[in-house]
């Protein structure tokens, strides 16, 4: 696909993103606010399937890569090559932020106390992610 190779990013206008998304989505995905620990949808999901962008529908992580880590959001290993890091040096602490490179939605925060084989743990929000069972 195009966009794999950076030649293609999805553009939308603020008021696109807001009539496509509910107000709490809105929220995480695009002004990259934070849902409270433990109170999303995949915290505890353990269902097989692909974990895709809640805004445009990007395969974002695998299931057999999400862990219970105990940190209230739900965490992964390892990513596709659709997430993209950066530098967030908000709320007066350095971490690296996540975000869907096809239509730059914020997912969360990457670190590095995962387990192996990557010692990565990507925190996510939930509100930020959809899952595709398999077999759907």
């Amino acid at each position: 696909m195009l966009w794999e190779l950076n030649l293609y990013v999805m553009k939308k206008t603020n008021k696109e993103w807001r009539d496509e998304l509910s107000d709490a989505a809105y929220r995480v995905l695009r002004e990259s606010a934070t849902e409270p620990p433990f109170s999303g949808e995949y915290v505890d999901t353990t269902d097989a399937g692909a974990y895709l962008c809640g805004a445009c529908g990007t395969e974002l992580f695998a299931s057999d890569t999400k862990y219970h880590s105990g940190c209230g959001w739900p965490s992964f290993f390892d990513s596709t090559k659709t997430v993209g890091t950066r530098p967030d040096n908000s709320m007066g602490m350095a971490r690296t932020e996540i975000y869907c490179k096809k239509c730059d939605s914020h997912l969360g925060h990457v670190f590095n106390d995962g387990p192996s084989p990557t010692g990565l743990r990507y925190c996510v929000n939930s509100l930020s992610l959809k899952l595709e069972k398999k077999g759907e």
